[in-house]
C-alpha cells in the first residue's frame, strides 16, 4: 500500500536526530509536529518568530494569536521562546537548523530544489522563507507525493520549474518511495505499494537501491 500523508510525516519525523532544531514548511510537513514523540528532544522552529513550537492545538488549545507561519493554531511546549521575524530568518540563515522539511513541486537528481512557483501564466508565486531555509539548513528533507496529478513525476533528471536552491536536498520522502541524495545519484531506501523494478520504470531518473530496500 502506498502512504498517505499522515505516513509520509511520520516517516519523517521518526528520522529526524534526537534533539534537532527543525523547521517545517507550510502545507503537509507541518504534520511532522504531529508524529514527534515526547521525548524526541526536537526544537521545532517557525519563521514567524516562535522555538519550541508543538503539534497543531485542538477545541480548547486554539489560541488565534498563536499560530505557524501557515496560519494553523498551533500549541507551544515547555520552554517556548517567541523573538521578532527578523531575529528568526537570521537563524535560518545562519545554519542554526539542523533540518528543513519542505514541499516541492521538482526535485532533480542532483538535488535541486523547485518548490514556489510552477512557472504558469497566472500562478501566484508563494516563495516565502523557502529560498532561506534551503540554502541554510543543514539538511532539507522534501515531503511530496511522487507523481503530480497529471501523472508526470516529482523527481525528475533536471527541474523545468523555476529553482528554489540547488543541490540543496538530501532526503525525499514520498507515497511511493523514500530516497536518498547522494553524490553517487538517488538511492532507493524503502517502497511502499510498488516493485523497485516498477518504480524505476516510471520515473525518468536512475535510481538504484539500497540493502534495505523492500
Amino acid at each position: 500500500m502506498s502512504l498517505d500523508k499522515h505516513q509520509i510525516a511520520a516517516q519523517i519525523a521518526r528520522d529526524i536526530p534526537h534533539g534537532a532544531y527543525v523547521n517545517l514548511g507550510i502545507g503537509q510537513p507541518t504534520l511532522v509536529a504531529d508524529h514527534l514523540p515526547a521525548d524526541s528532544g526536537v526544537v521545532l522552529h517557525t519563521e514567524n518568530g516562535m522555538l519550541n513550537m508543538g503539534p497543531v492545538a485542538k477545541g480548547d488549545e486554539v489560541d488565534p494569536d498563536l499560530i505557524n507561519a501557515g496560519k494553523i493554531p498551533v500549541t507551544e511546549l515547555p520552554g517556548s521562546a517567541y523573538f521578532h521575524h527578523a531575529d528568526s530568518f537570521a537563524m535560518m540563515r545562519g545554519g542554526h537548523l539542523d533540518v528543513c522539511v519542505l514541499g516541492a513541486f521538482q526535485v532533480s537528481a542532483g538535488g535541486d530544489l523547485a518548490n514556489w512557483h510552477t512557472g504558469e501564466p497566472g500562478a501566484i508565486p508563494a516563495v516565502g522563507g523557502a529560498m532561506d531555509l534551503a540554502i541554510g539548513a543543514k539538511s532539507i528533507f522534501v515531503m511530496m507525493t511522487l507523481f503530480a496529478k497529471d501523472g508526470t513525476p516529482k523527481l525528475v533528471p533536471e527541474c523545468t520549474y523555476p529553482l528554489t536552491g540547488v543541490g540543496c536536498v538530501d532526503r525525499i520522502y514520498t507515497d511511493l518511495a523514500t530516497f536518498l541524495v547522494t553524490p553517487d545519484g538517488v538511492e532507493v531506501r524503502e517502497t511502499f505499494g510498488i516493485s523497485f523494478e516498477e518504480l524505476s520504470e516510471r520515473i525518468a531518473v536512475p535510481v538504484r537501491a539500497s540493502s534495505r530496500t523492500k
